[in-house]
């Protein structure tokens, strides 16, 4: 508990005196708070990125259209943690890519065919991700409101 003590504030009103400063007077110790920005110094952020990317990508897995599988199988993540701009992003990625097309898109969108007609895209994608997002979006409020 941080306790503002104004009894020197007090006294140099009385002498005619401005005081300078504030002085602050506490019960008890900043070992949470201290605790808390360690964590945030080590990176153990990192874990929760990790643990979503890892479930973001079976539920990719899962949900991607399964003609030969392989598609599905090719789902892959990676972590950039840009010091300079302070942020994390998880990045999914597919590498099934045939003639400079990455099928996991093609699926996704639709595309045509080489007869001219047209494959309706199927909305695989954000149906697996939107939940993942608010799971990672309440994770991070919890953690950030415990302390």
């Amino acid at each position: 508990m941080l306790v503002l003590t104004l009894l020197e504030e007090k006294l140099a009103v009385q002498r005619g005196s401005v005081m300078a400063g504030i002085k602050f007077k506490h019960k008890g110790d900043f070992s949470k708070f201290e605790y808390y920005l360690s964590k945030l110094k080590r990176k153990d952020y990192l874990y929760v990125a990790e643990k979503y990317a890892k479930i973001g990508v079976q539920a990719l897995k899962d949900a991607t259209p399964k003609d030969s599988g392989h598609t599905a199988e090719c789902w892959d993540y990676r972590i950039e943690d840009n010091t300079e701009s302070k942020t994390t992003k998880i990045v999914f990625t597919n590498s099934n890519v045939v003639d400079g097309y990455n099928i996991a898109i093609l699926l996704q969108y639709g595309h045509g065919t080489r007869n001219g007609g047209y494959v309706v895209g199927r909305d695989y994608i954000n149906p697996v991700i939107q939940p993942l997002f608010e799971s990672i979006a309440n994770e991070a409020w919890e953690e950030v409101t415990k302390v």
